[in-house]
């Protein structure tokens, strides 16, 4: 192995950008779950009361759909990058899978309503919706993206070696996927 092949299997997936954006993001997360911790310290009683409502099962269906989803868009880039046909089927799949997020996460915002709880009811339905809204719209975003992947790879933009954009995508996309994956244990179960 050469010294340039060395120092290019080193280096992150994607362009710079992404990656401070990325950051960026999570540091915006972290701030909101810090503070979620802190006033759940604070009231652990409405805390418990809260997520005692909340439906666990949607929970999963919703972690079930973003990981299913995510591994869709490992195997879209694994086609694209090997430059074999099906990366967009791939890419339509995940969009489905999100799809499918959307609809349950929708549902069970419904549900809660339905029985009066909305942000105004207390600290706990505050952040609830707060929390769980503001990554449903990274995952509209994180659809979008999807979206202007699958265009541009259907122009035939993407092979390996000019995989820079399509991966920049892919890490955004399992950013949000990874942020679910801390945000339903954390609202839900904990």
């Amino acid at each position: 192995m050469n010294a340039q092949a060395e120092i290019q299997m080193k280096q992150l997936p994607g362009d710079f950008a992404i990656w401070l954006f990325i950051l960026a993001e999570l540091s915006v997360f972290a701030l909101f779950f810090i503070l979620y911790a802190i006033t759940r310290a604070r009231f652990p009683e409405m805390f418990a009361e809260g997520q005692a409502q909340l439906n666990v099962l949607a929970g999963v269906g919703n972690t079930l759909a973003l990981l299913t989803s995510s591994w869709f868009v490992v195997r879209a880039q694994q086609k694209v990058h090997a430059g074999q046909k099906g990366g967009n089927v791939f890419l339509t799949l995940a969009l489905v899978s999100a799809c499918v997020y959307l609809w349950i996460k929708s549902a069970e915002y419904q549900h809660s309503v339905a029985l009066g709880f909305d942000l105004s009811t207390n600290d706990f339905y505050f952040f609830y919706y707060g929390l769980t809204a503001f990554h449903m719209f990274h995952v509209i975003l994180g659809m979008l993206i999807l979206m202007l992947l699958m265009l541009q790879n259907w122009r035939g933009k993407y092979r390996s070696g000019r995989m820079n954009e399509f991966e920049s995508g892919a890490c955004y996309w399992h950013m949000v996927d990874l942020l679910w994956l801390v945000l339903f244990p954390l609202v839900y179960i904990l």
